[in-house]
């Protein structure tokens, strides 16, 4: 912004419908207040409006609003305005303000907006421009969860109508339905297919599949096990139902592998551009070091560029553990103290710090003694794993203000930690 210059504050109570929008100066006093219809035309007249009755440039008009996404975010972004995010709790909060009765409405709400963002603006969020690649990849990590989640429902669903008919097939299952194991129940439906089956076609399955852990004769013992005595119609009724949801688990495991190799294809041209900007250097990119640290994946490292990929490229250890829930939240009042779990943390990336950690216990000596440390003093496996996550963030800041990548035998382990 020009400090020079006199600057206005624009709240915007969003909606799916139509945007309610209050323009202030610097003073406080309000300038103009419209709603706008959520379509292109409104959301275009909303931004030429606001200019309208400042009458300043876009640079002179900062904007605060409860979302950091979506179009009506974008588009302003787009036009040139400083756009700031508030948390609906502090809305909440500042809404006390103007109303201790907690009176509520649209108009009253875009005010509060632009208030506090006249007086408190140092602590609300700037929301800045995203990076092309990063915005497909946090599209293609949403999607990703979405074929992972609809995996789940349709393999918790077959699970059950075998149940109540052929229960020796969930015995072979296991803890996940693979593909091969959708070929191989389409294979033997029903008890009675699988006494009739010829082991050299069970075996054909098996290598085809390239499965070494188990063999045709364990196979068919197990289906060919004492089975259920049921009416034929109910058998046939739930292979029907099965027949069914094999298909689609065939059409979300094409979809799901086709997905993960475009997340990883995205990363990699990340990676191919980070590594033309430091070629000069001699140094390694920011996700050759990310990807050198013990328990960080495709799905680990994706999460980490989508959801903080500003606080990495900042090297700001202190926001991202925020983001990642690992930072406690201290309350204090008199000699009352206590400290608590952070609950407000982004999701997807409090997930893959979980699963960062739980991996770099196996496979780290000091991930593993410090996780055997905790769980020493009476901490709870999740607790352990948060402390544990926590430090490998740290290792992570470092090593990308450095420019080194992760080595194993830079921290020896006491004897005393790994007994």
């Amino acid at each position: 912004m020009e400090h020079d210059k006199k600057l206005f504050f624009a709240g915007i109570d969003w909606g799916s419908v139509s945007h309610q929008v209050c323009v202030i100066d610097q003073d406080g006093f309000i300038v103009g207040e419209k709603a706008f219809d959520h379509t292109g035309k409104g959301l275009c007249e909303m931004a030429e409006w606001m200019l309208r009755i400042s009458e300043t440039a876009t640079e002179n008009v900062a904007v605060s609003i409860e979302v950091t996404h979506g179009p009506v975010v974008e588009s302003l972004l787009e036009r040139g305005f400083f756009v700031y995010s508030i948390n609906p709790k502090q809305l909440d909060r500042f809404r006390d303000r103007f109303s201790p009765s907690g009176a509520k409405d649209d108009r009253r709400d875009a005010q509060v907006l632009a208030e506090a963002l006249r007086t408190d603006s140092r602590h609300l969020r700037r929301v800045k421009s995203r990076d092309p690649d990063v915005t497909v990849l946090r599209e293609l990590l949403r999607t990703r969860e979405e074929l992972v989640g609809e995996r789940v429902r349709l393999i918790n669903r077959m699970r059950q109508l075998l149940w109540s008919y052929y229960p020796q097939f969930n015995e072979v299952v296991g803890d996940d339905m693979r593909p091969w194991l959708v070929e191989l129940w389409e294979l033997v439906p029903t008890p009675a297919a699988a006494r009739k089956i010829r082991r050299a076609k069970v075996g054909k399955l098996l290598k085809h599949n390239r499965i070494r852990r188990i063999d045709a004769d364990g196979i068919l013992k197990v289906l060919r096990s004492v089975e259920i005595s049921v009416q034929e119609a109910i058998v046939s009724s739930r292979v029907a139902h099965i027949r069914v949801i094999a298909e689609r688990m065939k059409i979300v495991d094409r979809q799901l592998s086709e997905t993960e190799g475009f997340i990883d294809d995205t990363i990699n041209i990340i990676a191919s551009r980070q590594s033309n900007r430091s070629g000069q250097e001699a140094r390694p990119s920011d996700i050759e070091i990310l990807r050198s640290i013990p328990g960080v994946g495709m799905v680990v490292l994706g999460t980490l560029l989508g959801e903080a990929y500003e606080p990495l490229c900042r090297r700001d250890y202190g926001s991202l553990r925020c983001f990642a829930g690992t930072a406690p939240v201290t309350r204090q009042s008199g000699k009352t103290r206590y400290v608590t779990r952070r609950r407000a943390a982004s999701r997807r990336l409090t997930e893959a710090i979980y699963h960062l950690a739980r991996v770099a216990v196996l496979h780290d000596p000091v991930s593993r003694a410090r996780y055997k440390s905790l769980r020493a003093k009476g901490l709870g496996h999740a607790r352990s794993l948060r402390t544990v996550g926590d430090r490998l963030l740290f290792v992570c800041c470092s090593l990308l203000r450095k420019g080194e990548m992760f080595d194993k035998e830079f921290k020896k382990v006491p004897e005393a930690a790994a007994a």
